[in-house]
């Protein structure tokens, strides 16, 4: 509307006030139209929406509060400054009129300097909304941007895991990851660190949203499984073969280069997991990220590690490597707190007791279908709001020279064997 006059409404049943306020507007510039009534006035509103009306309070028919209710229900592209054109000066007959939506009030009969200045209240106010309107348009606009953006980096961040399940001739690794928003903090993944020796791991930066994400990316170039000579897990020895570093020097080295490369406040916790595909002689260091979970091919369920400290988070954090034996139908199960944390309506948590019961549970299932059944009972537990990013990851040994899926005892009456819920290295 900048640029061109305003559109005035003239609505009263008296000819010749509207006349004379006509007149007065007219010379003002103002582009004006006029009703003799309030039904007449609802058709012009529905044709060609007026930036003002003014409306007298007493007319025969419907009364000006009357109109100004159906005025601010009518459908338009902008608001419209109503004005009642009255006689009443009590409070109550003022508090009436408010309520019917009315924006202004001028005593009758109308002076020209106070009906001028009035106008001028209602065109900054309406300038002011139509800026806020274009304001909030560019906005939009934007965040369609963001949004059609955010989409894309959704996709190149699932790309990070490619494969979600890979078969060895000893073990199968699968991998689930599930951010809460576009983008996520998360990632699990593998590697390979020879012929022998399988990489597990899992990561969760702390925050949300974009900043979470693009750590997360840089952190995923730490754990190539492309490039093994940019993989801060794999060295090569004098002899040029390839060999895994010791998990906690790994945690240790990464702590390091974050603090001192890294000029964030972001920290991320770590679950990473060295195995021996013949022996199934595992070792993992654990920094922040939620317990691992061993579960024997009995159904016993053991939480491992002892906790210790994120990565990048204090200077000179120390970390320890624990060890673990996988026997044949043995699995080691890796979650984020996406998992752990996920609270039900009463604020409780998947904790280690409600987490094993699940493995319990689902003992019989292998693969990408338990991660999937995991995530579901989550959902079901959290009732849809999971707050937080999900991602899991498992290696089920079947030990050297077997390609069988691993299989649970079941008692006689459908049960697996019970679960021995521990904690500790």
């Amino acid at each position: 509307m900048a640029g061109t006059a305003r559109h005035v409404l003239v609505v009263d049943d008296s000819r010749m006030q509207r006349r004379i306020l006509s007149a007065q507007l007219s010379r003002s510039g103002y582009q004006v139209s006029e009703a003799e009534s309030a039904e007449e006035a609802i058709a012009i509103c529905a044709q060609c929406e007026p930036d003002i009306v003014i409306s007298d309070w007493m007319m025969s028919g419907m009364s000006g509060p009357e109109f100004c209710r159906i005025f601010r229900d009518l459908p338009r592209r902008s608001y419209g400054y109503f004005i009642l054109l009255t006689t009443k000066a009590e409070k109550k007959d003022v508090t009436r009129g408010l309520e019917s939506g009315a924006d202004d009030f001028l005593s009758k009969p109308v002076n020209g300097e106070e009906l001028r200045a009035r106008l001028s209240a209602g065109t900054r106010i309406l300038k002011m909304q139509e800026e806020l309107t274009e304001k909030n348009r560019l906005l939009r606009a934007a965040q369609e941007v963001i949004d059609r953006d955010l989409q894309e980096a959704r996709k190149l961040q699932q790309s990070l895991v490619r494969v979600r399940h890979a078969q060895f001739e000893a073990a199968e690794v699968s991998l689930l990851l599930r951010p809460a928003g576009h983008v996520g903090g998360d990632l699990v993944g593998y590697f390979p660190i020879n012929e022998r020796r399988v990489g597990l791991y899992g990561i969760d930066v702390s925050g949300h949203g974009i900043t979470s994400a693009l750590m997360m990316a840089r952190i995923a170039g730490y754990f190539s499984a492309a490039t093994p000579s940019q993989n801060l897990a794999i060295y090569r020895n004098a002899q040029g073969e390839l060999r895994g570093r010791r998990p906690a020097d790994l945690a240790r080295h990464l702590n390091e280069l974050v603090l001192s490369e890294m000029n964030t406040e972001t920290y991320f916790t770590l679950i990473y997991a060295d195995i021996d595909l013949r022996t199934g002689k595992a070792e993992l260091v654990q920094a922040g990220h939620p317990y691992p979970v061993l579960q024997r091919r009995n159904g016993t369920v053991e939480f491992l590690g002892e906790g210790g400290l994120p990565i990048g988070l204090i200077e000179g954090a120390t970390y320890e490597t624990f060890t673990v034996q996988l026997t044949p139908g043995d699995r080691l199960v890796l979650v984020s707190d996406g998992i752990t944390e996920a609270c039900d309506r009463d604020g409780e948590m998947i904790d280690q007791t409600r987490l094993a019961r699940m493995l319990r549970k689902f003992s019989g299932i292998a693969g990408p279908a338990l991660l999937d059944a995991i995530y579901r009972e989550t959902e079901q537990f959290a009732e849809g709001e999971i707050a937080d990013d999900v991602s899991a990851g498992v290696l089920e040994f079947h030990g050297p020279g077997s390609t069988a899926r691993r299989s649970v005892l079941v008692s006689d009456n459908g049960e697996c064997d019970p679960i021995a819920e521990t904690t500790g290295g």
